[in-house]
Parts: structure tokens; C-alpha cells; sequence
């Protein structure tokens, strides 16, 4: 702080704020403010205060001149006040687990892209391990923060007894497992294995051999059970589940141990527990000299955007991420308004689609 001398006194003088020259003062100054954005706009302070708060008083050309002057200065609403002011921070927790696995990755890229289009934010977690002790701690830590409700993509091997959530804070969940105890949408896994299995009994195959995912997954166990039981069901034998974890490579590796099976003529059908589990079986029985389907048919989960582009085709079971994630977002923000639902249950149906990876046994 620099001293001068009073013009009066002729005594040393500390120089306040309010006598440094306006262009340093702006110099200074480096985030936008509402009144930057008001100029712009050709708008008062007090309409932008109105915009940015959701003020519903507004007529829509003024909003839209105020939000596009927002953008054009960069102003960034200040969330905190208007939690102050509305007991509301607009966003979103997520506590999520292996975001590089296709399920995950594509609910919560479904589930940002539902939060922005309804004004929230996302602020999200990604846990080292799906136990009780990772979630619940990452639980605690998102309640400390400024979130409005919370959504767990799979507490996988939590329990809804074990896994401690605040009561304060409204909770979904995409996990079967927790129905009648959160809110929870989840996929009919049931549904779409057996239809898997059904579309290959139907082609001829005397039974159908499954490519499982990791024991430890929900998800994984459900689509174990089910094709189990299609085969029971038909008064078909259940071979011995091979056993990955939903990656290419474990695809590729168990692969080579299907491949031989199939060369020995055990094997004529497999339903694979995700698609790219089945993209690493397409390359283990092509190294084999093995063709698909003259010499086995393969059908996979989830109807990735690629699984149409393997060759052959892959016929999948298609399940609407999207649509997961709009409805994640849904029923969180119907709680959040205070509609309270709980124990409800979301269970969101598949389709088989078809194409060219199936076809009747050989020598059918």
C-alpha cells in the first residue's frame, strides 16, 4: 500500500481502494459481472438477477437476449447465492464405478446430458471399488458438497442395508438390487437373455453356451441366471459358463478355449454377456479358422453403436442408455421438487435386434 502526503496536514496519508484510478481498478477486475452482462443486454441489473435465478416473471425474448449476453461476457451465475436464496445449488451428485466399461460410461454420459437439459449441474465420483466402504465414503463426501440429490450408478456389491445414504438428501439409483428400498431404474436383464437364448433354440441349436461377465457384477449374475433358467425351461442342458470380464481382451482369452470347443463340435451357439466380450470372440475364432455363424453363432449385449459394424454383424440385445439416464434424472428431480417416491421402481424394457452373426447349427 503506497503513502502520500494530505494536501491540508502535510501528513502521511495510507491510499484506500477508492483512490486508485478507475483503469487499474478494471485491470483488476477479472470475472464479469451483472452488470457487465446487463449492458450488453440493453437489461437492468435486476433482470439479469431474475434470469439467473429462474425467475419466472420474464418475458421469453428478454431471457433469451440475457442468456446470450451471459455467454458472450462468460458470466457464470453464482450458484451459492442462489442456494441461499432458493435452498437450491442445481446440481447433481453421481458416484459412479470403471467409467471406461460401456454400461457406465454411456448411463452417465445419458445422465449428464438429461441434467443439462433440465439446468443442473453435475458434480461426479468415481469409486476405486463398487463396496460398501467406497460408496458410502464418496457418499459423505458429495453430501458435504452443494448438491441438490444424488444419483449411484450401480452400488454393485453394496447392500441397502450396509451402504449409509443422508435421509436428508434425495437418492436414485440404476441398480435392481435396491428396488423398495430407493427409487431405482433398472434394464429387464431377465427378459433380454432369455430372448437371446430363445432366438438361438428357435434357429435349431440343441443348446447355448454363455460367455459370462465377472461374478462380482449384478448385472453380470442376472444375465447368468436367466439364460440358465431359458435352458431349463426348454429341457435343454446347461453347459459350464466361461467366465470374463467385459473387456475385448477377456473376450479374446477365453476366446481361444470356446474356439476349440467349437472345432471339436461341443459347441454351435454362444450368448455373450456384452458386446465387446463378443468382438474378442470374433477375433479368437477367426484366428482359429473358424467362421461366424456357418460355424457358430454369436450374439452379444448391450447393441453397442459398433456392434452393426462388426463383421458379420452382431445381433445384441439393445438397451436404451439414454433413455436410463433421462429417467435416473427424472424421478431424482420429482424428489428434489418434493415428490416423494419411495421404493419405486423403474424397470425399462430391451429389444433383440437381429442381424447377421446368428444362423441355424452346421449341417442344420
Amino acid at each position: 500500500m503506497s503513502l502520500d502526503t494530505h494536501p491540508v496536514s502535510g501528513q502521511p496519508r495510507r491510499r484506500s481502494s477508492t483512490d486508485t484510478p478507475a483503469s487499474t481498478r478494471r485491470r483488476r477486475r477479472t470475472a464479469p459481472s451483472i452488470g457487465d452482462v446487463a449492458a450488453v443486454a440493453g437489461v437492468s441489473a435486476q433482470t439479469v438477477s431474475r434470469v439467473s435465478t429462474g425467475y419466472p416473471g420474464v418475458r421469453p425474448e428478454t431471457r433469451d437476449r440475457v442468456l446470450a449476453a451471459m455467454d458472450e461476457v462468460g458470466y457464470v451465475p453464482n450458484s451459492a447465492a442462489r442456494a441461499l436464496k432458493h435452498g437450491a445449488f442445481r446440481t447433481i451428485g453421481v458416484i459412479a464405478h470403471q467409467l471406461g466399461r460401456t454400461g457406465e460410461s454411456f448411463t452417465v454420459d445419458a445422465v449428464l446430458d438429461a441434467a443439462r437439459q433440465g439446468g443442473y449441474g453435475v458434480t461426479l465420483v468415481d469409486v476405486r471399488t463398487p463396496t460398501t466402504e467406497d460408496v458410502s465414503e464418496a457418499v459423505a463426501g458429495l453430501a458435504d458438497m452443494a448438491i441438490d440429490g444424488l444419483i449411484i450408478i450401480r452400488a454393485e456389491s453394496s447392500t441397502p442395508e450396509d451402504l449409509s445414504l443422508p435421509p436428508h438428501i434425495p437418492v436414485v439409483v440404476s441398480d435392481s438390487h435396491f428396488a423398495g428400498h430407493h427409487p431405482a431404474v433398472a434394464t429387464d436383464q431377465d427378459a433380454g437373455s432369455r430372448q437371446a437364448v430363445e432366438h438361438l433354440l428357435g434357429l435349431g441349436h440343441r443348446t447355448v453356451s454363455h460367455l459370462a461377465g465377472p461374478a462380482d457384477s449384478l448385472p453380470a449374475v442376472e444375465r447368468e441366471t436367466a439364460w440358465r433358467q431359458a435352458l431349463q425351461a426348454a429341457g435343454r442342458p446347461v453347459p459350464p459358463p466361461y467366465r470374463g470380464d467385459w473387456t475385448a481382451a477377456a473376450g479374446h482369452t477365453v476366446g481361444a478355449r470356446i474356439a476349440q470347443d467349437v472345432a471339436a463340435g461341443d459347441v454351435t451357439a454362444v450368448f455373450c454377456a456384452n458386446d465387446l466380450m463378443a468382438l474378442g470372440l470374433y477375433r479368437a475364432l477367426y484366428e482359429a479358422g473358424l467362421q461366424v455363424p456357418r460355424d457358430v453363432s454369436v450374439i452379444g449385449f448391450d447393441d453397442v453403436p459398433e456392434a452393426g459394424y462388426f463383421w458379420p454383424p452382431l445381433t445384441s440385445v439393445a438397451q436404451d442408455f439414454h433413455l436410463i439416464g433421462e429417467r435416473l434424472v427424472q424421478m431424482l428431480v420429482d424428489q428434489i421438487d418434493g415428490g416423494q417416491r419411495p421404493g419405486e421402481r423403474v424397470l425399462l424394457s430391451v429389444e433383440l435386434v437381429v442381424r447377421s452373426s446368428t444362423a441355424p447349427p452346421p449341417g442344420a
